[in-house]
This record gives structure tokens, sequence and C-alpha cells, in this order.
């Protein structure tokens, strides 16, 4: 199972949950992750993905312990992916 570990700033897509477990046959990337969170939680994907397919300037990602730009990034079945919302303010 991948565990995903999602920012306070979907709590409107995901009622509130914060961590979740996928299954994906034989992992998968990042993009495939994406894809079954938005199946689970319509309109998610374009929060975190722009219209190019490309992860937002705001949002980092990370599998495992390495924070990665790119959605093509393999995901094996026990890994870790956290989705993180920048913060700002001045």
């Amino acid at each position: 199972m991948i565990r995903v570990f999602l920012p306070s700033q979907l709590d409107d897509y995901t009622q509130g949950k914060r961590e979740l477990s996928l299954e994906l046959a034989n992992g998968g990337s990042l993009a495939d992750v994406i894809a079954a969170l938005d199946n689970l939680y319509a309109g998610m994907a374009f929060r975190v993905v722009d219209e190019h397919g490309r992860i937002r300037r705001h949002i980092a990602m990370f599998v495992g312990e390495v924070m990665v730009r790119d959605l093509s990034v393999p995901v094996a079945p026990n890994d870790r992916v956290q989705i993180v919302g920048a913060l700002s303010g001045g």
C-alpha cells in the first residue's frame, strides 16, 4: 500500500482526511497516485497539478524523503507520498 499524506489545503476535497492508503498494481508513477486521488476526490488533481500537467509552483511533493517536481517519478508499493502546500505571509 502506498501511504499518502495530504495538506490541510485539500480538506474541502477529502472531508478532512489527511492520510490514506492507495493500492496501485505494481506501484506506478506519481501521476498514477494523483489520478487515483482524483478518482476518490473529484477535482483534487487540479489543485496540485496545473493545466500543463506539471506540479503547481506552490505545491511540494515528496516520494519517500525526496522532493520531486516530475509526475513521472516511480512510486513503489510501500512508498510514502506527501503533498505539502506552501505557506506564505508577510
